[in-house]
């Protein structure tokens, strides 16, 4: 099978796994969070996000390592993997446990440090099974990654539902989570037929720390702004603000499923064809729109009928975080845009540039909330956020400095007008003629039917 068909069926997989995936969180998110409320769910959001963050220093980046590695690789290498792995999670681990009482005493929070601790512990699951995880992507193995995933995320819902109803507030999703994580984690192993073994070797342990460090940097940094909803909106405005902000955000990880199955798969994709400065412009090109037709019409869709069906679903306490999708929605729309550029500098590695971008970013998205969160409260936040998308200027320089400026001419187009359409209740209903006409553009039809002919010769072939 050519290196073309194996990434389209790879993502069409983790599509399926993703959509699949959208079904049950919706669920999950709509009966759990209506049944525990918007204080406990942010005092769940408020744990989860802050032990999330810590995880990704375990990580180190061996996996994206493992995967972008040339060459052929022996059991030995994911050993080494697996050893390294292992001692980065009690390292960070610990280092976690130990900020506890700093972590409490700055949020004052009841109920916060439990929580935190058990959703630590099982972090280090995650960091662990990153060798079989990463076996699986460079071999293209996603249609067994996207059973494994749904698996998972099944028995979340099923969990997480099932202690909610009883009553367990914030340890409702909290347990459901730490399920997932053991079960994904022995079917990973399982899956991709490794089995974990010590090894050590200094050379390859100093390859691995000096590739993922810079992986993982860009990691750190990025994950920075998950931290300002707990930690900033968390103590300006409390857990009830922080659990509005988290379920929209939640939804709109829900909703942008497909973009998160094209990003997976981009570093694989993108590293056959490295060497080649034109095709990766094209693909960056190409992918922009491809990833504005996957999320805008789903973002527009969700702002159209939101404000009807989210008190009706979620109850009255939850509007406020309708009242903040759309302008989340534009953040997660340029994110989307701009995916490509990440993943293919992480391949040309320049780590480094992307630990830039990132920085830029949060900087400029912290600053804004410490300006306008305590005068604004949760719109403050989205707000923030929406003023920082000028730092994807930064990694379209850096991208134009490698190997030349993609194409955005109708990615430009295409983006405006959804979010324009977005804000159709704000801003009138005029706004929907505006993306019609540009679905009517010579230029717009031409490539949707193009786009259309290479689905269409995937599914034949």
């Amino acid at each position: 099978m050519s290196l073309r068909s194996k990434v389209m069926r790879g993502s069409a997989y983790l599509v399926f796994r993703e959509g699949l995936g959208m079904l049950i969180s919706i669920g999950n998110v709509l009966l759990v969070t209506r049944s525990i409320g918007p204080t406990q769910y942010g005092l769940f959001a408020t744990a989860f996000g802050l032990s999330q963050f810590i995880q990704t220093f375990g990580h180190l980046g061996v996996g994206v390592y493992l995967i972008r590695q040339e060459g052929e690789q022996s059991p030995r290498d994911y050993h080494q993997a697996f050893t390294l792995l292992l001692g980065l999670g009690v390292v960070f681990g610990s280092i976690a446990f130990l900020s506890v009482p700093l972590l409490q005493s700055w949020l004052n929070i009841d109920g916060f440090a439990p929580l935190f601790e058990v959703l630590v512990f099982f972090s280090f699951l995650t960091i662990i099974d990153q060798a079989p995880l990463a076996k699986l992507e460079r071999d293209l193995e996603f249609k067994r990654i996207a059973w494994v995933e749904l698996l998972g995320q099944l028995l979340m819902f099923i969990v997480s539902l099932g202690l909610a109803v009883k009553g367990f507030g914030a340890w409702s999703p909290t347990i459901g989570w730490c399920a997932l994580q053991l079960q994904t984690c022995i079917l990973l192993w399982a899956v991709s037929r490794l089995r974990p073994k010590l090894c050590w070797d200094r050379d390859r342990i100093k390859e691995m720390l000096s590739y993922g460090f810079g992986v993982s940097a860009s990691g750190w940094v990025w994950y920075l702004r998950t931290l300002i909803n707990p930690l900033i909106v968390g103590r300006f405005a409390g857990e009830t603000a922080v659990g509005q902000i988290a379920l929209a955000l939640r939804m709109l990880d829900v909703l942008s499923f497909a973009k998160s199955a094209t990003y997976r798969i981009s570093i694989a994709a993108l590293a056959q064809i490295q060497s080649d400065g034109k095709r990766l412009k094209q693909a960056i090109s190409e992918g922009m729109e491809l990833q504005l037709l996957a999320l805008g019409p789903i973002l527009v869709l969700a702002s159209w009928i939101g404000p009807i069906v989210f008190p009706i679903l979620f109850g009255a306490e939850w509007i406020p975080a309708m009242a903040i999708f759309p302008l989340l929605g534009v953040t997660y729309l340029t994110n989307a845009a701009f995916n490509l550029h990440s993943s293919t500098l992480y391949v040309l590695k320049r780590n480094w540039e992307v630990t830039a971008f990132h920085a830029a970013y949060v900087i400029l998205f912290g600053i804004f909330a410490v300006f306008l969160v305590p005068r604004l409260g949760i719109f403050g936040y989205a707000w923030a956020e929406v003023f920082s998308i000028v730092a994807y200027s930064v990694v379209h320089l850096y991208i134009h400095r490698l190997i030349g400026s993609p194409n955005y001419q109708i990615a430009a187009i295409w983006w405006a007008a959804f979010i324009l359409a977005m804000f159709s209740y704000q801003l009138g209903w005029w706004v929907v003629g505006v993306l019609g006409l540009v679905f009517l553009l010579p230029e717009t039809r031409s490539r949707l039917t193009v786009y259309l002919k290479h689905f269409r010769a995937m599914k034949t072939g």
